[in-house]
């Protein structure tokens, strides 16, 4: 093997990985040293999340960055004049096993670009998961990207040797995809993601007929989609992406803000790259969706199609509804006590079950994890004056805004302390 080939491959090929986000970094960057195991500085190396909140590591890379697809907001594009590199399926499992054993990674993240056609370059990403699964016996974890237009035969093969499988839906709108990647189809892709979800169905029903049947993508399929290449507002992504989670049942969707790769006419200009905070709205407003119980247009309407940057949107929500505030604490249903800004699902479940016992105050909620600083204002408890309805929600805005950025300010200049 050479290695010094094999180096310069992995450091392209992770690198060109790196713009997938359905499979965040944590941004370590530990170095190996002698004596101890573990090592986080190695090219692709990137971090995921379990079901039970268990941090992996994952060797994340394309299997190649060729492509016949020229995607105008794709730094793999074809037409891009990029160093191009490919990886034999042999090369991959080496570098799984190799990684593995050293204690580097505890799982596997391989994408590809499209190279000859969809079948080929899936038919080469199953076979790097089959053979790591009976050749190595290697029981890690296994994401697999899953190419557009692939057949139903590979798709179905590649989710009995993934744990994971993911189609990236892109652009959020058919009529963006159109635009930016003519060449792409955005049935083609919502229909490898409904024969993924109906595979899952089936799976289920069987391993519930059949001990002994065999898995198909146990851990589920999300999305990715790139935010700002195109004009969509927040309003119909988050729309798009409860239709994904509702319609067709996926894990998660991931929002990945547009990066100017070059200058062309239907791309914005390299100068308005999407700010990162947007990126984290929606991620705010598609965890109140998928854990707090809010329908889309209660986030989002026509009046309001773009997220607040200055504040969380659950925030947001309570002062475009004031007169539904103040919430009793010690009454308030669950569905209620979810849309108290400052209160979140454990805190919720921590009030449900202390309330049977004790009639709750400010001090209780403090030791809950509440933040009081935020949520003072919004209900009503045990031994406490209300503030809710006392303070004009517009003024009420500009206070929690100053309080925040008080706290910031500190927090950068060594003021405030973390613990």
């Amino acid at each position: 093997m050479n290695f010094e080939r094999i180096k310069e491959k992995l450091a392209i090929l992770a690198d060109a990985a790196k713009y997938d986000v359905s499979c965040s970094s944590s941004g370590s960057n530990r170095k190996g040293v002698k004596g101890d195991l573990g090592n986080t500085s190695a090219f692709g190396i990137c971090h995921s999340f379990t079901e039970d909140g268990r941090c992996i590591s994952l060797l994340k890379i394309l299997l190649t960055n060729h492509c016949i697809y020229d995607c105008v907001y794709c730094v793999s594009r074809r037409s891009n004049d990029i160093k191009r590199a490919a990886f034999t399926v042999e090369e991959i499992v080496d570098l799984t096993i190799n990684f593995y054993r050293r204690n580097y990674i505890e799982g596997l993240f391989l994408s590809s670009g499209v190279f000859k056609d969809p079948n080929t370059t899936m038919e080469c990403l199953v076979r790097v998961a089959k053979k790591l699964r009976l050749e190595e016996r290697f029981n890690g974890y296994i994401h697999l990207k899953t190419i557009p237009g692939a057949s139903d035969e590979l798709i179905r093969e590649a989710g009995l040797y993934a744990d994971r499988l993911s189609i990236n839906l892109e652009i959020p709108t058919k009529e963006g995809l159109k635009l930016l990647a003519p060449e792409k189809d955005h049935k083609q892709m919502l229909s490898n993601v409904e024969f993924v979800k109906n595979e899952l169905a089936i799976n289920t029903i069987e391993k519930q007929k059949y001990k002994h049947a065999p898995k198909f993508a146990p851990a589920g399929q999300t999305t990715q989609m790139i935010i700002g290449a195109t004009n969509e507002t927040d309003q119909k992504i988050i729309h798009v992406a409860d239709y994904m989670y509702q319609k067709l049942s996926l894990k998660r969707v991931y929002y990945s803000g547009y990066v100017p790769v070059l200058q062309d006419s239907r791309l914005p200009s390299l100068q308005s790259q999407v700010p990162v905070v947007r990126e984290n709205r929606l991620y705010q407003a598609d965890w109140l969706m998928r854990y707090y119980g809010f329908a889309p247009n209660e986030i989002v309407d026509d009046r309001q199609p773009f997220l607040d940057l200055e504040i969380d949107p659950k925030l947001a929500w309570a002062l475009r509804n004031s007169y539904l505030f103040p919430i009793d604490i010690n009454q308030a249903p669950r569905e209620m006590l979810l849309r108290i800004p400052g209160v979140g699902v454990r805190s919720v479940q921590k009030i449900l079950m202390a309330r049977k016992f004790q009639t709750l105050s400010y001090y209780d909620l403090k030791k809950m994890g509440v933040t009081l600083s935020r949520a003072k204002y919004f209900i009503t408890c045990s031994g406490a004056t209300p503030l809710a309805g006392t303070i004009d929600p517009l003024r009420l805005r500009g206070l929690l805004l100053g309080q925040s950025h008080s706290k910031h300010k500190q927090l950068f200049t060594g003021q405030l302390s973390l613990f």
